[in-house]
């Protein structure tokens, strides 16, 4: 099993303290579900949320980079006994995803991509694909988490199954940063194995996503923190909604 198969396989326990029913509800509240609607869930992972998403009666299609995780989605997909689309591809480069009512780009994976250019092709796909009226929910990474939360690594954590040391280092563009994180794994045997991750992230100023949705089309945007709250300077997480 390769390393990103490793990490795809411990990510679930890696982020149980993100609030996918939080984020589920925030979308169905401004998408409810009146009439049978199509969701893309991009950047979709292991399929937490698209399985949410397919549960409460949306016609989900799950895209993500990864075949290891596509692998973990696809399974979950089949236990929770839904029908789930799974496409591996890069979101700037979306094809065979079209009249789709609601887009959800979740937990910072816009922050992956490494170009504004590809930020702005990726929102130009996606209101293509979008039916009129249609909706956009994203999250992104604040200024203040990478310029003053991420650069204070490193950050440890550690359980029964899991411990991970995890390096940070600020990038050569402004705002990025780059996380190498050292995980140990135990086996059956109580053995722990060690392997590594490496990746790269990068956000902008909000105004700089709100003038990239505005220059592709979208009328409407509205910008939380914390889904519902008003943004403050110390956020570490933004969340856009956008309308066609």
């Amino acid at each position: 099993m390769s390393s990103y198969e490793q990490f795809a396989y411990i990510y679930d326990s890696l982020m149980s303290d993100i609030p996918y029913k939080k984020y589920a509800d925030w979308v169905q509240q401004n998408a409810p579900l009146d009439r049978p609607k199509k969701l893309v869930d991009i950047g979709c992972g292991t399929g937490v949320l698209s399985t949410q998403f397919a549960k409460a009666g949306y016609e989900v299609i799950g895209v993500d980079l990864s075949d290891s995780m596509l692998t973990v989605a696809q399974n979950r997909s089949f236990e929770n006994g839904t029908d789930i689309t799974f496409i591996c591809q890069s979101m700037a480069n979306l094809e065979g995803v079209d009249e789709i009512d609601i887009a959800v780009i979740a937990i910072d994976s816009l922050n992956y991509l490494e170009t504004l250019e590809e930020v702005e092709q990726t929102f130009k796909r996606l209101f293509a694909a979008l039916n009129p009226k249609g909706q956009l929910f994203f999250d992104v990474h604040s200024l203040y988490k990478m310029n003053v939360i991420y650069p204070n690594g490193p950050f440890t954590y550690e359980d029964e199954q899991v411990a991970y040391l995890w390096h940070t280092e600020q990038g050569e563009e402004e705002h990025s940063i780059y996380h190498d994180i050292t995980f140990f794994v135990r086996d059956e045997s109580g053995l722990y194995e060690r392997f590594e991750e490496s990746h790269y992230q990068r956000t902008y100023p909000i105004e700089t996503f709100l003038s990239l949705l505005e220059k592709v089309g979208f009328s409407t945007v509205t910008v939380h923190d914390d889904i519902f709250g008003t943004p403050t300077e110390e956020v570490d997480r933004w969340f856009i909604h956008a309308v066609k």
